[in-house]
């Protein structure tokens, strides 16, 4: 069940998970959330029925440098990423029976198709990578 929180995870733990997983998972949340709060740790129950995803929790004002100009106008925003391509980038309710059903449709879509822009701009494996 790898389910990270950025601000504790050392770089080199997150880029060895993220090399042995093809599957991203990250929430964009902020620590003074209250919805994002009671939204952890179903996230991170959540993490463990996806042995094979990596769970990423993010702060974004703690981590504002990577998150950089991504557009997160509520919370909880999920990314969903396959390999290099963002397959899902939006705010979702704070359910995970949603968050659930959208992992499991995301993760059957092939992985060779054309990115648009905002799936480049959202790639949150190169911007970890350049962090």
């Amino acid at each position: 069940m790898p389910f990270f929180d950025l601000n504790h995870t050392p770089a080199a733990t997150l880029a060895d998970h993220l090399n042995r997983h093809t599957t991203l998972v990250a929430c964009l949340c902020a620590a003074w959330c209250d919805v994002c709060k009671l939204y952890q740790p179903k996230f991170e129950q959540l993490a463990g029925e996806f042995p094979d995803a990596v769970f990423l929790w993010i702060d974004i004002e703690d981590q504002s440098a990577l998150v950089g100009d991504l557009d997160i106008d509520n919370f909880p925003t999920l990314l969903i990423q396959q390999q290099d391509i963002v397959t899902f980038f939006g705010t979702m309710q704070p359910e995970t029976s949603q968050l659930k059903r959208v992992i499991e449709s995301q993760t059957l879509q092939p992985t060779g198709q054309a990115q648009s822009a905002w799936q480049l701009d959202a790639n949150l494996r190169q911007r970890l990578a350049g962090s």
